[in-house]
């Protein structure tokens, strides 16, 4: 039986998938290498690139019409910007997985080519003996193009445009280049020569830029339904549907979540429920799954920093360029179309989470002390401890966050997650110019008696978190969010509501900025807390 695939390019035969043509516009590409284009394909990490190279070349092989060779230049990241060393890597790679296809020619070859004509022309020259000893045009697939770095990738960029007039008979009719980000995104900065040049110079030659993009819904809801007809276990209509709420059909997080559900239960004919679906997506945050541990890790970068702090504060101001979205926007973190918001509701939580571990560990709460007798949790309890941690520890412990915006923000939801870790969830909902972030903890009802030990629905609670700004006063600003919050709480079904209000003035006396009151908006009880 098949599975769920997360290590990889997709093996039919082992995994369910979708064919990864069916997901570009193949008619389009088959063109570009027909006219003898150069061109580049590039989508977040794990999202099917190379599926599709694969793909692409068996059926260019397939043809008759071409020798088409995919090659994987990684192994060229190790020489860094010593390019003698790089040059020998890629060269060798190349010339290897020609070999593998059945064509030898580069094998005899490449050594005597680089010794001769040394880093920077050896690719080059390489590429064109090659073209010219072949029956059949040339194709060439490289992936991982953007794994060099420096005066390396500076040199492969430009050796390929330096042959690009020979095509089809002396040089490669078409070549394509695939990575993370568009070749002409990348400020590539030469050590040599002490200065940057701009990716889009050092290969000018691209016809199109081809982005590939996440699973649709349909697409989403056929690899499940894939699990269903080969194994018999369904999935209930709640959790089909969470499966795409979560994940917005990034490919890799739909493999991930459905192989840990679908694992999950002793019965393999159970059906799939949505609860099966939360407890998949918790484990993958908590066990630090290598891919989310490298979106994690692009936190630290500047250009990430100045986009994905306003999105957790909801502010309006902001300091990112175009240059800074359409990075972080390659990397796969927030999505592709208006309004700006993080790509998809697992990196939402991993975010945070993320940003607040450290902070975490060295908070001393525990879950038991806001748990009552009969498993209930204790909200205003809760908050009214993390207020009085607020007013004695805020300034200790906001420095310590990287993103200072989102700082207060940050603190409220580390406290919150060390004590309902192991009893409930945390959902987040943030957002650029949204003026607050909304949290929704759903907890765990304990079992009724006479239920055999099933626990009943969850208890929601919502909390609206939102920083008092002058010109709304403190008035003004408590209007707002009772109404934000109702709003948040109707949309949630959440029995309570928790609206937060931190003051940011320093001038200000604790003595003013501390305060609860309670609401009433609508028949429904809203507890007010200034920090």
């Amino acid at each position: 039986m098949r599975r769920f695939n997360t290590e990889g390019p997709v093996r039919p035969e082992k995994h369910y998938c979708i064919p990864p043509l069916a997901r570009v516009d193949l008619d389009n590409i088959l063109g570009l290498i027909r006219d003898d284009r150069y061109f580049v394909l590039h989508a977040p990490r794990q999202t099917g690139k190379t599926s599709v190279l694969l793909a692409l070349r068996d059926t260019l092989n397939r043809s008759g019409k071409y020798n088409c060779v995919y090659v994987n230049i990684e192994v060229g990241q190790a020489g860094r910007e010593d390019t003698a060393r790089s040059m020998r890597a890629v060269l060798g790679r190349i010339a290897s997985r020609a070999r593998m296809s059945g064509d030898g020619f580069l094998e005899e070859v490449w050594t005597d080519i680089l010794a001769r004509h040394g880093p920077d022309d050896a690719l080059c020259e390489a590429l064109t003996r090659w073209a010219e000893a072949g029956s059949k045009p040339l194709v060439l697939l490289i992936d991982e193009i953007d794994a060099l770095v420096g005066d390396t990738l500076l040199s492969v960029l430009r050796q390929l445009r330096s042959g690009y007039d020979l095509r089809p008979d002396g040089f490669p009719q078409s070549i394509v280049l695939c990575g993370v980000r568009d070749v002409r995104d990348h400020r590539i900065r030469s050590g040599s020569r002490n200065e940057v040049v701009a990716g889009g110079s050092a290969f000018n030659i691209k016809a199109e830029s081809l982005r590939l993009g996440d699973f649709t819904e349909a697409e989403t809801r056929n690899l499940l339904l894939q699990h269903t007809i080969e194994s018999g276990q369904p999935f209930t209509q709640e959790a089909l549907d969470t499966v795409w709420e979560q994940t917005q059909g990034q490919p890799w997080l739909v493999n991930a979540l459905c192989g840990k559900a679908c694992r999950a239960g002793p019965d393999p004919s159970h059906p799939v429920g949505r609860e099966e679906i939360l407890n998949a997506q918790e484990h993958l945050i908590l066990s630090g799954q290598t891919h989310l541990d490298q979106l994690a890790d692009k936190l630290r970068e500047d250009r990430v920093r100045r986009v994905i702090g306003p999105l957790l504060s909801g502010d309006q101001e902001h300091s990112f360029s175009s240059r800074d979205i359409e990075y972080v926007r390659d990397l796969g973190l927030i999505a592709r179309d208006p309004p700006l918001r993080i790509a998809n509701p697992i990196y939402a939580e991993t975010v945070p989470r993320e940003l607040t571990r450290a902070v975490q560990e060295g908070l001393v709460q525990e879950m038991s002390w806001y748990v009552d007798s009969d498993g209930m949790l204790d909200m205003d309890g809760l908050l009214a401890a993390f207020q009085a941690f607020h007013r004695e520890h805020s300034e200790h412990w906001l420095g310590r966050f990287d993103y200072r915006e989102a700082g207060p923000q940050l603190l409220l939801q580390a406290f919150l997650q060390r004590v309902v870790n192991g009893g409930g969830r945390i959902e987040r909902e943030y957002g650029l110019g949204r003026g607050r972030t909304d949290l929704m903890v759903a907890w765990s009802r304990p079992p009724a008696a006479g239920s055999g030990g099933v626990p009943g629905n969850d208890i929601r609670f919502v909390i609206e978190c939102k920083v008092l700004h002058r010109r709304d006063g403190i008035e003004g600003t408590v209007r707002k969010g009772i109404e934000q919050t109702y709003r948040y709480m109707d949309r949630c079904r959440a029995q309570t509501g928790h609206l937060v209000i931190f003051d940011p003035d320093g001038d200000r006396s604790w003595e003013d900025k501390v305060f609860r009151r309670e609401e009433f908006h609508r028949k429904h009880r809203i507890v007010v807390w200034g920090m």
